[in-house]
Parts: C-alpha cells; sequence; structure tokens
C-alpha cells in the first residue's frame, strides 16, 4: 500500500503542449506533453505524456489519444484528472501526496468558471489550497522580472493553446491581451501550407517538426546580405496519387507558413500597448520586452517583434519552464501570491 505524506509546495504549468511540475527545493521535476491515450473498450488509461504522444495518428480505434485541453483551458475534465493524477505519480514516486499547496498558471483570458474546473482538477489530487496565477504574471516571476517594481515590464508568453501578452507593475497587471493562436496554431498552418503549396498531407508531428527545426519568423542573412535557405526533409501522403511522398522543406516555406500568426502576435502586442497609461507605456519603450513559452523560442520572431513595433525584445533563457518556474517560486512568499493570484481557494 501506499503511504500519504504531506507534500512540499507545488507549482504547476498545465498547458495545452505541455504540463511541467515544479516542487519546493527539487525544482521542475516532470516536463511532458499534455497527451493521454485510453482504452475505450476496457476503460483504462494506456500512456499519458511522451509515450501517449509517440501513439498520435498511428492508433486502432479502441484506442483514443487525446489532449484534454483546448486553447489553454480543459475540454475535457475526466481525461485532465486522469493525466494530472499520472504526472504527479511519476513526480513524487515514492508517495501518493495529499495536502499540499499548489500553484497553477492559466491563460489570462479564461473564465472563471474555466478556473473552478482547474481548481477541482487540483484539488481532486489532494491539494488543500490552489492558487490560480496568470500565466504571464507566471512567466514574468519565473523569468526574472521585477514584478513589484513601480517601472513596468512587459512579456508575451507565447505557449500551445494562447499567447499571452501582458504589462505588469507594482504586482499587478496594467493591460493584457489573451490570443488564441500559439504552438498548437503554428502547427496548423504549417499542415494547411503543406497541403496546398506542396499537395503532401503531413500530421501533427511532422508539422511540429518542422516548426522545430526550420521554424522562422525572418530569414537569416550572409554577410553579403544574402538569404540564407536551410531545409530538412518530410515525409507525408501524395494528395493527387495518394501514395508516400517524401519532400524537402526549407525555412524559406515555414516563414511563410507561420506569416499570419506572427502577424497575430505583433497585433497583440500593439494592442496591449494601446491599453496601458502613457507612463507605462514609456517604461516599455525604455526597457523593451521579454518573449517566454515554446513560441517565443521561434528563430528571428524577436527580432520581427522590434522592426515592427520599435520595441526591444529578447527571449527568456529559461523561456519553456518560465511559468512553471514562476508558479513554483511564487510559493516562497504566500502574502505577494495573495496579491498576484486572481484566485485564493481553502478547503
Amino acid at each position: 500500500m501506499f503511504k500519504f505524506f504531506t507534500a512540499k509546495d507545488m507549482g504547476i504549468d498545465l498547458g495545452t503542449a505541455n504540463t511541467l511540475i515544479y516542487i519546493k527545493d527539487s525544482g521542475i521535476v516532470l516536463n511532458e506533453p499534455s497527451v493521454i491515450a485510453r482504452d475505450n473498450r476496457r476503460g483504462v488509461t494506456l500512456a499519458v505524456g511522451f509515450e501517449a504522444k509517440d501513439m498520435i495518428g498511428k492508433t486502432p480505434a479502441i484506442i483514443d489519444v487525446v489532449r484534454p485541453l483546448q486553447d489553454g483551458v480543459i475540454s475535457d475534465f475526466d481525461r485532465t484528472a486522469d493525466m494530472l493524477k499520472a504526472f504527479l505519480e511519476k513526480a513524487v514516486t515514492e508517495n501518493k501526496v495529499k495536502n499540499f499547496r499548489a500553484v497553477v498558471g492559466v491563460p489570462s483570458g479564461v473564465t472563471e468558471v474555466e478556473k473552478r474546473a482547474v481548481e477541482q482538477v487540483v484539488r481532486h489530487m489532494g491539494a488543500s489550497e490552489v492558487y490560480i496565477l496568470e500565466e504571464p504574471m507566471a512567466a514574468a516571476i519565473g523569468a526574472g522580472l521585477d514584478v513589484d517594481s513601480s517601472t513596468a515590464c512587459m512579456i508575451a508568453d507565447i505557449g500551445g493553446g494562447t499567447t499571452d501578452i501582458a504589462i505588469i507593475a507594482l504586482g499587478g497587471i496594467v493591460a493584457s491581451s489573451s490570443i488564441r493562436n500559439a504552438g498548437d496554431k503554428f502547427n496548423e498552418a504549417i499542415i494547411q501550407y503543406m497541403r496546398k503549396r506542396h499537395a503532401l498531407l503531413i500530421g501533427e508531428t511532422t508539422a511540429e517538426f518542422l516548426k522545430i527545426s526550420v521554424g522562422t519568423a525572418a530569414l537569416d542573412l550572409d554577410e553579403n546580405g544574402d538569404e540564407i535557405i536551410e531545409s530538412v526533409k518530410a515525409s507525408g501522403r501524395d494528395i493527387i496519387s495518394g501514395l508516400p511522398k517524401t519532400l524537402e522543406v526549407s525555412n524559406r516555406d515555414i516563414m511563410i507558413a507561420l506569416q499570419e500568426s506572427v502577424d497575430m502576435i505583433v497585433d497583440g502586442i500593439k494592442g496591449t500597448i494601446e491599453k496601458a497609461p502613457p507612463e507605462i507605456a514609456a517604461d516599455i519603450a525604455n526597457n523593451g520586452m521579454i518573449l517566454s513559452g515554446g513560441g517565443g523560442k521561434i528563430r528571428n520572431l524577436d527580432q520581427v517583434i522590434e522592426k515592427r513595433t520599435g520595441i526591444k525584445a529578447r527571449v527568456a533563457e529559461n523561456a519553456f519552464e518560465a511559468v512553471a518556474m514562476g508558479t513554483g517560486t511564487s510559493l516562497n512568499d504566500i502574502e505577494k501570491l495573495k496579491l498576484y493570484a486572481t484566485g485564493v481557494k481553502r478547503r
């Protein structure tokens, strides 16, 4: 039998693409895709995380492989609970956990109903206190920005389901925007581009590979000012013949595919600044902004943002882990966390 114990404080980045778990004094102990595979005939969970992601597009009819979060919010409560339970068992292997305090990052645009759904899932795992922290605030804390200063800071957290943009000062979000266009939409755009431009049907896994390997918001130039073209091989099914096909896909192809998504992010940044008071905007003009999340690491996105907005942009060193780090480290000061959080829940 398992013994129960009071776990240490825990930060959870329950993301559309990936779930990260941070445990106090241990750091990030889990970072896996938010995917679950279930055998519908037997009613059992077969796999979660990386193992489940490897099954996407390859399973028989009796097995469902799903992402239980869509656009940054829970779309399937039961599957999310099952997935998170399995992740917690991986993260804390020696015992089951209960009576722990948890901070969960959520997109800035979620509703109160959606926040309660997140809270209920984490409570179901044994949490005695659940703090809901908006992802741009968590990312700013995790990236090391001084969110308590009177000098404003700005961050764009580009995750799997949403791009959350916020201007923060004096421990609160002054202006924010949440765009449901991020990593997953990047993949969809690449799939559609390959279908229209090359008559090639590819899956989500191949689209993500192309995004990571040759994805760019702008082409690099060599010392002579000529564009540097890189390419990788991608395989799929030829629309015309119906047979397998492999071709070379260049960084120019992916740049074109991502153009509309990049435009939406730039527009979101501009719109967020327009909501801010003039003095706040002056701080951003002087200090620039930070990009976090997996989408923030798209090559040359920072350069495109700077060119089109005039705001200096840089990618956080821990871009992918920033939200998880922020949720975890925010528990070091509970009184400040109560000010940062959009909700404090206790049994």
